[in-house]
């Protein structure tokens, strides 16, 4: 009974690893049909929707029903009512001190963990290294470099990325 079970659970695996690779690229080809305007547009809102609104996102069939979604959802007006200099660097793909929480949330989106409160003090922990979240966003499945984020008043004051090393101890970098 056990090779049975173990053969039927590594066919379950390969078929979910298979499932889970036709989806990204089914996805990935949808992306690659939006002009490069769309696909900025979507760079900005992706690290903020869910899943379901990635998905419901994707699925409309036009650059203006695509964006009328980003209203209904109200992301549109979160994104409007951030600063421009916020926007600009999210643009650009780094945090600057003095950005806001809510522009950092755009920016990388979710943190891993958080400490504190955001409009007081608080401590942001995101996976990945500040380049890879810059492009991916926090990256639940990362082990190895973490980047902590610093807030005072719901602004950003500094970062720290830990890239782990051979010898078993972090190095930072001091942003």
């Amino acid at each position: 009974m056990l090779p049975t079970m173990r053969r039927l659970w590594q066919g379950m695996c390969l078929l979910g690893v298979v499932w889970a690779l036709g989806i990204g690229c089914a996805s990935d080809g949808a992306l690659h049909r939006f002009s490069p305007a769309e696909q900025e547009e979507f760079f900005i809102y992706r690290k903020v929707m869910t899943w379901a609104q990635e998905r419901t996102y994707r699925a409309k069939t036009t650059a203006s029903a695509r964006t009328a979604y980003l209203q209904e959802i109200g992301l549109a007006q979160r994104f409007q009512a951030l600063e421009s200099r916020d926007q600009d660097a999210m643009r650009h793909g780094f945090p600057l001190p003095g950005m806001s929480a809510e522009a950092l949330r755009f920016l990388w989106g979710e943190p891993y963990y958080t400490a504190g409160e955001a409009h007081r003090s608080a401590h942001w922990y995101y996976l990945g290294s500040s380049l890879a979240l810059a492009e991916r966003g926090n990256q639940d499945h990362s082990f190895g470099n973490r980047v902590d984020i610093y807030l005072l008043d719901g602004r950003v004051v500094g970062w720290v990325d830990y890239a782990p090393s051979d010898d078993g101890s972090d190095r930072r970098h001091l942003w």
